[in-house]
């Protein structure tokens, strides 16, 4: 089988593997598609250490191909949503079928639960309340799910803010109630909640201008909600702001395995009911033999982009 192996920064290599064996308590899982993820774009650059060669891709999709000895509740060809910790980028993997989750009503493509999930655990744990003004920083594939989660949440309006024209118009269309430049969210903010802040800021941009912003739009004892991916250089708070406002920290980054397929469950259920929009988000695709091009268009960001997915 084909499997896309990191072999330096910026260069996979597309290699010929043996079909993995499913251990007793695995299903061998045809992958259809594999998400490109935020937190990988590191890794493939060369900027985030890592031991080289690498075999990484955790958000999958596809249908059962082989079923382990003590699997049950799944059978050959039924589509599932799949969390694997590696070697997603691949025409097979093998995974614990408790990583699975049956997928029906909705396209594979659109079946990529491990990211639902983390927005679902995010949001969740931020607790945003009935009638809440929710800040989302950052409209990008993360933050438009928490845009649509927040909603969902009986949010009583959510604004958002990103530098680039073709975001700020898709979160308007999945309901933001304002879609702002990053500039002008502090005043955006005092306008719509009558100078009193945010009940929840959600961070989602990963970068350093995103926690900058968070302190001037959340109100005394609101919550932060901690979604993007920090990792690389240090980053910086004003903790003596953020302590004198009585912040409350909600970290999103989430590694409890029952809690990430809790939300994968709830990610499912959300997405199956047509209550959570993927379609709008899955703007590029590339063949396995791509898969450079598709992690370079994560990088640039071109206009209209929002998630690369790898298709098998």
């Amino acid at each position: 089988m084909r499997l896309a192996e990191l072999r330096a920064a910026r260069r996979f290599e597309v290699i010929d593997v043996p079909v993995p064996e499913p251990g007793p308590d695995e299903v061998l899982v045809r992958v259809a598609n594999c998400g490109v993820c935020a937190s990988e774009l590191s890794t493939w650059s060369g900027h985030a250490p890592i031991d080289l060669p690498a075999r990484i891709g955790h958000e999958v999709s596809g249908t059962v191909a082989a079923c382990g000895s003590a699997v049950r509740g799944f059978a050959v060809d039924d589509a599932v949503a799949v969390w694997t910790t590696g070697s997603g980028y691949a025409d097979y993997v093998a995974v614990p079928a408790a990583y699975c989750r049956a997928v029906s009503a909705v396209p594979l493509e659109q079946a990529l639960a491990e990211p639902i999930a983390c927005a679902v655990n995010a949001v969740e744990l931020a607790r945003v309340r009935l009638a809440d003004d929710v800040v989302v920083i950052g409209a990008g594939f993360m933050g438009l799910l928490v845009l649509q989660l927040a909603l969902l949440r009986g949010a009583r309006q959510v604004l958002v803010a990103d530098p680039r024209p073709d975001a700020r118009e898709l979160a308007l269309r999945l309901g933001a109630s304002r879609a702002v430049e990053p500039g002008a969210l502090p005043a955006a903010v005092r306008e719509s909640t009558g100078d009193v802040g945010a009940d929840v800021t959600f961070e989602v941009t990963g970068v350093q201008a995103g926690l900058d912003a968070v302190g001037d739009v959340t109100r005394m004892s609101g919550t932060v909600g901690l979604v993007g991916f920090h990792q690389g250089e240090p980053r910086q708070i004003p903790l003596a702001q953020w302590n004198w406002l009585a912040f409350t920290i909600a970290n999103g980054h989430v590694r409890d395995a029952h809690t990430i397929m809790t939300g994968f469950s709830t990610g499912m259920r959300l997405l199956e009911s047509h209550q959570l929009q993927m379609a709008p988000l899955m703007t590029h695709r590339f063949g396995l033999e791509q898969i450079n091009d598709a992690f370079a268009t994560a990088v640039d960001k071109p206009a209209g982009f929002v998630k690369a997915t790898v298709v098998m």
